[in-house]
């Protein structure tokens, strides 16, 4: 484990998930359902740019999730 600053509060991303989903899997299957959703969305509802970055952030998480 890295050494962190003292005044530095660390949460484990696994540590975030642990008591709802049984597997990394299993949670980046419903980040897939959440990627998918967003296709859905109203137009003008959020910036083009937005959607971008959240569809990015939810790609690279299901993408860690599956290593």
């Amino acid at each position: 484990m890295k050494n962190f600053d003292k005044n530095t509060t660390v949460i484990f991303f696994s540590e975030l998930f642990e008591d709802a989903y049984v597997s990394p899997a299993e949670l980046a299957e419903v980040l897939d359902m959440g990627i998918e959703m967003l296709f859905y969305v109203e137009e003008g509802a959020f910036s083009k740019e937005d959607m971008r970055n959240v569809v990015t952030a939810l790609r690279k998480i299901t993408l860690e999730l599956r290593k």
